[in-house]
């Protein structure tokens, strides 16, 4: 992130907040500062700076989609009558402030209403062209984020070989398996990709469409799914969700029984994309793993040792 850039950022929220005229607002303030996006609020109004090097006709598709008439009950629109712009050489765009979910109060996580969101998603009608979802290119991404990280350590071996162990379509090399992937999806599911709007007390909305598209709708079950799995989400949480999704008609798991044939593939790609951000992120600071990306780490690990007849069983 650049002092100029969130300047930029700043004075763009602020004049679409306050068009006609001058006001005496707080100083814009920097709500998220990461490698695929800079986001900065200004009263009522944020503007992100997306990723450098974003396929920006893609993302104009991301943003028509987001802004069609039948998903206000879905997706959070842009900011009305604003259009793409670019800042410091990266894709700009405005959105009205929603409130996100409270980090501070994880029982009151909206998990029954994120289930009922993707259900909804999954189930829309799409017209018009709209590229992939970015979720398998995202893990690949995580991945060789973590071997630059950490060149030649031993200790992120049990990360890639779970990585190789998955099919290509999971790895990002191959098209989602045959009806699968004409489904929309978001792409990154998870609690910070909620808010309500009109904050603070309307209804709850997804954002941040980077990697919206068409794929396998398991994918956006997959990190609530890979979370149970290694026991950081309690199981009451987990059925609570995953009933909220298939009461609301959601295609990605059957109607009743055993969901996880439909979701091992994707939970585990999601497990090796979180441990290898792990691996980076520690790396990038100079610390050991914490507790909570221990425990990914070490799924990764029960991941890899699965013996190579039950690997490539769960990946048919």
């Amino acid at each position: 992130m650049t002092a100029a850039l969130v300047r930029a950022l700043g004075d763009l929220a602020h004049r679409a907040a306050h068009a006609s005229g001058g006001c005496s607002c707080p100083p814009p303030v920097v709500l998220a500062d990461r490698d695929d996006g800079t986001v900065v609020r200004s009263g009522p109004v944020v503007a992100k700076a997306h990723a450098a090097g974003t396929d920006t006709a893609d993302l104009a598709a991301r943003l028509r989609l987001a802004a069609g008439t039948g998903r206000a009950d879905t997706l959070l629109a842009p900011l009305p009558g604003t259009d793409l712009a670019e800042l410091h050489g990266r894709p700009v765009t405005l959105w009205p402030h929603g409130e996100p979910v409270d980090p501070g109060d994880p029982d009151a996580a909206p998990w029954e209403e994120a289930g009922a969101l993707l259900a909804r998603l999954h189930r829309t009608g799409i017209r018009g062209p709209l590229p992939a979802m970015r979720g398998p290119v995202k893990a690949a991404l995580a991945v060789a984020r973590m071997r630059t990280a950490r060149p030649g350590d031993p200790a992120v071996e049990p990360v890639l070989t779970a990585w190789r162990g998955l099919p290509g379509w999971a790895r990002g090399e191959a098209p989602s398996p045959a009806g699968r992937g004409t489904y929309l999806c978001h792409g990154d599911l998870h609690l910070g990709q909620l808010v309500r709007h009109p904050a603070p007390y309307g209804p709850w909305l997804l954002i941040d469409v980077d990697d919206a598209g068409l794929g396998d709708p398991a994918w956006d079950l997959a990190r609530p799914a890979a979370w149970y799995a290694a026991g950081l989400l309690p199981p009451e949480v987990w059925i609570r969700f995953l009933d909220f999704y298939r009461a609301g008609g959601g295609p990605a798991v059957p109607v009743d029984g055993d969901p996880w044939p439909a979701l091992d593939v994707p939970a585990r790609a999601l497990t090796v994309q979180t441990a290898a951000l792990a691996w980076a992120k520690s790396a990038a600071e100079g610390r050991d793993p914490d507790e909570v990306e221990r425990v990914m780490i070490d799924a990764c690990a029960r991941i890899a040792s699965l013996p190579p007849e039950l690997a490539a069983e769960h990946t048919s």
